[in-house]
């Protein structure tokens, strides 16, 4: 079982903690940090689950030490020796065996490459999200911002809502996916915020883009596989595309 990253939690915790590599989960669990009853986000099944459910992977972050045995005798022979009944191994063939290329491994797929293909269209689509909201809550006050008039912008919260937002779009374009907690609160504090600008002026269309964007630009931060993670995407930009859209017209 190939980890390159992984989520995991408490079971008393509600907010996931990673993504994690398999050297990382191994240290955690020598600090005392991780045990077999932790659970972790498996993405296969799109379900969390303990460690110690999975014996591979329990194996691979708690190893066994293994006891040194000495041989009396050793037998040397030739690695690249020539027989009849296996040709020599070349440079090529190391090169296809690392690389998945050879017959034995040709159609198995790596499932540690389709999650962290997946994670990284995830993000880019939360990128995108930020920027489109971060449009629609600035662009009505581009006048104000570009004069720096501070006491307008005063009265225009919805410009540093947007400037928020932009500055989370930088941070996640740049690969920092650690504050992926701050995207979810700011997915919960946008729909309360807005949400609320909406009721009070009798708009219930907005607040139900609303509700779609906040829900998928949540969402893109947690899913790790590829059919979630395009449904909730597309959700979210569509949806904060359309908040954006009310909100300048």
């Amino acid at each position: 079982m190939a980890i390159e990253e992984i989520y995991i939690r408490s079971e008393t915790e509600t907010e996931a903690r990673g993504p994690f590599n398999l050297e990382q989960l191994v240290t955690l669990a020598e600090n005392g940090q991780l045990t077999a009853e932790t659970l972790y986000y498996d993405a296969s099944t799109e379900q969390w689950a303990a460690i110690g459910a999975n014996q591979e992977l329990l194996a691979q972050v708690f190893p066994q030490k293994k006891k040194l045995k000495i041989k009396t005798k050793v037998k040397m022979e030739a690695l690249n020796q020539e027989s009849e009944s296996a040709p020599p191994i070349t440079v090529d063939d190391m090169l296809a065996a690392a690389e998945g290329r050879t017959a034995e491994t040709a159609g198995r797929a790596d499932p540690t490459i389709a999650m962290a293909r997946a994670a990284a269209i995830g993000r880019w689509a939360i990128v995108l999200m930020l920027i489109v909201a971060a449009a629609g809550e600035s662009l009505p006050s581009a006048d104000a911002i570009m004069a720096v008039d501070v006491p307008k912008l005063l009265l225009q919260p919805l410009v540093a809502l947007g400037a928020i937002d932009l500055v989370l779009a930088v941070v996640l374009a740049l690969g920092v996916v650690s504050v992926y907690p701050f995207v979810r609160f700011r997915a919960a504090l946008g729909f309360g915020f807005l949400g609320f600008i909406f009721w009070v002026h009798g708009q219930p269309m907005p607040i139900l883009a609303l509700a779609g964007g906040s829900l998928g630009l949540y969402v893109s931060t947690v899913f790790v596989s590829y059919a979630p993670v395009l449904v909730f995407s597309a959700l979210g930009v569509a949806g904060l595309g359309a908040v954006s859209w009310f909100l300048m017209s």
